[in-house]
């Protein structure tokens, strides 16, 4: 796990990078923790095997089957969540730990903020490498590359 690269993240933010969900498990700890689950609903099987923990879980649609933990508690929710309601949840629920993926942009910065306000540990899923495509800058070039593309394919007979 190393520190996000800048540009990754805000300025100031600090945050433990890791390549997945497993990973993100594995750096919580085996003591157990209040964590705050920013994630979706498809990426929380991991969180099983790492029962010791208390489990905030916010997602946009409900969780079900719900994770087979002792302690989470379930929030479905749709953001943005302003940086003061975001202070008051991680309070609520005495949240010491946030995993996130590493999303960008203001809607989900709130919680981040808030995080490092009250010095909450922030563990950040690395964004996925992208597949190298063709990009164009223009719509006139995407329409000449699309139509190099289709003359391509007519030759081919395809």
């Amino acid at each position: 796990m190393t520190a996000i690269p800048p540009g990754e993240v805000p300025t100031g933010i600090v945050a433990t990078e890791v390549a997945d969900v497993p990973d993100g498990v594995r750096a919580l700890g085996p003591a157990p923790r209040h964590v705050f689950l920013a994630l979706g609903r498809k990426e929380l099987a991991p969180f099983a095997t790492a029962p010791q923990h208390h489990y905030l879980v916010r997602s946009v649609d409900p969780v079900d089957p719900p994770l087979p933990v002792p302690h989470a508690i379930y929030l479905v929710a749709r953001g943005p969540f302003a940086q003061a309601a975001e202070r008051e949840l991680l309070l609520a629920h005495r949240i010491d730990a946030i995993i996130s993926k590493n999303s960008g942009g203001e809607a989900t910065y709130g919680k981040i903020a808030a995080a490092r306000m009250l010095d909450v540990e922030i563990i950040m899923l690395r964004r996925p490498q992208l597949p190298s495509v063709p990009s164009v800058a223009s719509v006139d070039e995407a329409a000449a590359w699309l139509d190099h593309a289709l003359a391509s394919v007519a030759a081919r007979g395809v």
